[in-house]
C-alpha cells in the first residue's frame, strides 16, 4: 500500500512516517505541506491513500478532498480538532485520527485501509461545500474559488471550469464535481452546469431548447430535459 502523507506542519510529517514504518506493507510515496502540492503529487505518485490534515493555510484538506481526481485516493483525515469529523467523513473519508496519533489507533486505520473494498459506507448529510478548487494544470495549481466560478463544461474526463480569470481543465467528471460543489450549480445541458447566482435570464429556442445568459453576457446552451429543474432551482429561494 502506498500512501501520502499532507500535513503543513514537518515535524508532523515526521512523526506520521515513523509511525506508518511499523506496517511492512505500508510504503510512504511523498510527503506534501500544502494543498496544491498534494494534488501535484496525487497526480504524479497515484497513491492508494493519503493521510490528509485537515487545517492547512490556503487550502483546507477539505478543499484537497473535493478536488482530488477521479478515481481518488482513500482519505485518512489527521487533525488535532475532532469538529471537522462529520464534514470528513461526508467528504468519503475512510477513517478520521486525532492528533497525536497513538500507535494502536493508527492500527485500526490501517486494517481499515486493508479492507476498504469491503467496507460498507452509510450515507450521511451533504457535506458542506469546499471554499475553493485547488486545480493542476499544465504544470501550474490554480487555487480557484467557488464564489468565482460561472459555469462548468465537461470535455471528456476533465471538466473545463470557467471562472475569473482563465479556464483551467479539472480532471474530474462533471457529475462527480457537482456532487461536491453542493446547491449553487445547477445543469442546464448534459455537458454544462451554470452557478445559480450567475444566472441573469433563461432565453427560449425552438424545440423546448433553451439559452443562459449569465451576468457577464457568457451564453450557455441548455437543453430541454433541463429546463424544468434550472427553472424550478432559480425560484427555490435561497
Amino acid at each position: 500500500m502506498r500512501v501520502l502523507i499532507v500535513d503543513d506542519e514537518a515535524p508532523a510529517r515526521r512523526r506520521m512516517r515513523r509511525l506508518l514504518g511499523a506496517f511492512p506493507d505500508v510504503a510512504v510515496a511523498g510527503e506534501a505541506g500544502d494543498g496544491p502540492e498534494a494534488l501535484e503529487l496525487v497526480a504524479r505518485l497515484a497513491p492508494d491513500a493519503v493521510f490528509l490534515d485537515v487545517q492547512m493555510p490556503g487550502a483546507s484538506g477539505l478543499d484537497v478532498a473535493a478536488s482530488l481526481p477521479e478515481p481518488a485516493p482513500a482519505l485518512v483525515f489527521v487533525t488535532a480538532h475532532d469538529r471537522y469529523a462529520l464534514q470528513a467523513f461526508d467528504a468519503a473519508a475512510l477513517d478520521y485520527l486525532l492528533k497525536p496519533v497513538e500507535p494502536e489507533r493508527l492500527a485500526r486505520a490501517i486494517a481499515r485501509l486493508r479492507g476498504r473494498d469491503a467496507i460498507a459506507r452509510q450515507a450521511g448529510s451533504p457535506a458542506p461545500p469546499p471554499r475553493n478548487l485547488l486545480i493542476a494544470d499544465r504544470g501550474r495549481t490554480h487555487v480557484i474559488a467557488i464564489a468565482d466560478i460561472a459555469w462548468l463544461e465537461a470535455a471528456d474526463n476533465y471538466v473545463v471550469v470557467h471562472a475569473s480569470p482563465g479556464a483551467p481543465l479539472m480532471r474530474r467528471t462533471l457529475t462527480g464535481l457537482l456532487a461536491d460543489l453542493g446547491d449553487g450549480f445547477v445543469r442546464c445541458h448534459r455537458g454544462a452546469a451554470v452557478a445559480l447566482a450567475r444566472v441573469r435570464q433563461v432565453q427560449p429556442r425552438a424545440r423546448g431548447d433553451f439559452v443562459v445568459e449569465l451576468a457577464d453576457g457568457t451564453l450557455v446552451d441548455g437543453s430541454r430535459q433541463f429546463r424544468a429543474g434550472l427553472l424550478e432551482r432559480l425560484a427555490a429561494p435561497r
